[in-house]
């Protein structure tokens, strides 16, 4: 049984989706403490943290593995966390429409309290995403849903904004919340 370490309920919605039997604790990290320059090695420090953290806190012997993730966007050099409001959001979109952006997701995989293995599997993911060249009016509406203001990079593929996405170059499941193809490489050596 693997233990996802995010409160993500995308992240969840893709374990139940492939099929991966698993249950979820929310890490409880400090994710401000944590700081890097390079988006790219952040997301890795983050996932790495929640990964420990949740796995430091188990006792249960059928948790086979301990999975953190984080993930950021990167537009124009600039990281995207979530939107702080419907104006930012605004703002941010007609920034991004026509263009490209990134998606970074750290991911950790650490074995369960009962193994006595140090291992540890820590990857970043990346996906290229392309937006469509929305209007204004367009741009209004989807801020108006709200859905903007809940995700990194104030958009979700697999919810409303999956419209505004032109294109991707990498994993689809990335851009959602992690690589599913990334995981079925691990699980097996875990």
């Amino acid at each position: 049984m693997l233990m996802l370490a995010s409160a993500s309920p995308a992240r969840r919605r893709l374990l139940e989706q492939a099929a991966i039997p698993h249950r979820v604790q929310v890490s409880g990290v400090d994710e401000e403490g944590i700081q890097d320059s390079d988006p790219m090695e952040l997301v890795k420090r983050l996932a790495h943290a929640k990964a420990v953290a949740v796995r430091s806190s188990l006792a249960d012997e059928s948790i086979s593995a301990v999975l953190g993730c984080d993930s950021l966007f990167v537009f124009a050099g600039q990281v995207f966390g979530k939107p702080a409001d419907a104006g930012q959001a605004v703002d941010r979109w007609q920034q991004m429409r026509g263009l490209w952006g990134e998606l970074h997701t750290g991911h950790c995989l650490l074995p369960g309290p009962a193994k006595v293995s140090q291992d540890q599997w820590i990857a970043c993911v990346t996906t290229r995403v392309l937006f469509a060249d929305v209007s204004d009016e367009e741009i209004d509406a989807y801020v108006a849903s709200g859905e903007p203001l809940r995700c990194a990079g104030g958009f979700a593929l697999e919810g409303l904004g999956g419209s505004f996405v032109e294109s991707l170059d990498g994993c689809y499941s990335n851009v959602i919340g992690l690589s599913l193809p990334l995981l079925r490489r691990w699980l097996p050596q875990v």
